[in-house]
């Protein structure tokens, strides 16, 4: 594997195209129906909390962050996770979760939630939410719902429904 010169940077306004054209390619028009997908709708992502991957001038990757409350409790929804299929397994979605996380926790966040692969997941301290303890908008196997405290005991007595927005 040969080493690649990888900028990861803060989202600007003008990577939205490019972020869009890479969602489509990673995950298709069935993205939509997801239930992370409806969780996030009609919510803005955070800019500050949202990196993306840089190789040269072509965008490679990208991570989104969301506001989200989880049993009325403020929290984080990471994703979506992107990289280029072309750029997959050189270590680039591992930077772009670690960027984010480490500006969530520099602003002082307490909870990052996801859908996604607890293997993966789990190297950055994210684990599997009990069963029945949080909610989400629509079907999610239960072994994908993650949350990440940031803080010590960010998560003790955090139950209920998850929704988008702060």
């Amino acid at each position: 594997m040969s080493s690649l010169p990888l900028v990861i940077r803060p989202e600007t306004t003008r990577d939205a195209e490019a972020i869009e054209r890479l969602h489509e390619r990673a995950f298709g028009p069935g993205r939509f129906a997801r239930t992370a997908y409806r969780l996030r709708e009609g919510v803005s992502h955070l800019p500050a909390l949202s990196f993306t991957a840089l190789v040269g001038t072509l965008l490679v990757g990208s991570v989104r962050v969301s506001p989200a409350r989880a049993g009325g409790s403020p929290a984080l929804v990471l994703g979506p996770l992107t990289v280029d299929p072309a750029f997959g397994s050189r270590g680039i979605g591992a930077a772009l979760t670690t960027a984010s996380i480490e500006a969530a926790r520099a602003q002082e966040h307490r909870i990052v939630l996801l859908v996604g692969d607890a293997p993966y997941y789990a190297r950055f301290g994210f684990r599997p939410v009990p069963p029945g303890r949080l909610t989400l908008p629509g079907p999610v196997d239960p072994a994908r719902l993650l949350a990440l405290a940031l803080r010590e005991g960010a998560l003790d007595g955090v139950s209920g429904a998850v929704v988008g927005g702060a």
